[in-house]
């Protein structure tokens, strides 16, 4: 049993490598070609949208305190007082 066993394996195999099994193509790529020509210029895109409107500023600061004016000129000179006949108010009690 034992050499029967073994027998038929060898058997099997030999008849398994007899078939004829055709060869596997394999294509290899031959060398790299020129390079082409170079494509032609694509159009211009069209324009984007407008931007949204900003913001309003801050306020600015409160501008500073102006000069001092110039002096003003003198006033003119009064008339010279009289001298006697001084009247005295004396309220009644």
């Amino acid at each position: 049993m034992k050499y029967s066993m073994t027998f038929s394996a060898v058997l099997m195999a030999l008849a398994l490598s007899a078939c004829e099994r055709p060869a596997a193509v394999v294509a290899v790529p031959g060398p790299a070609g020129a390079p082409g020509a170079t494509g032609a210029t694509g159009s211009t895109g069209s324009t984007g949208s407008t931007g949204a409107t900003g913001y309003t500023g801050q306020t600015g600061s409160t501008g500073g305190t102006g000069a001092t004016g110039a002096t003003g000129d003198t006033g003119a000179t009064g008339d010279r007082g009289r001298t006697g006949n001084t009247v005295v108010v004396v309220p009644a009690k």
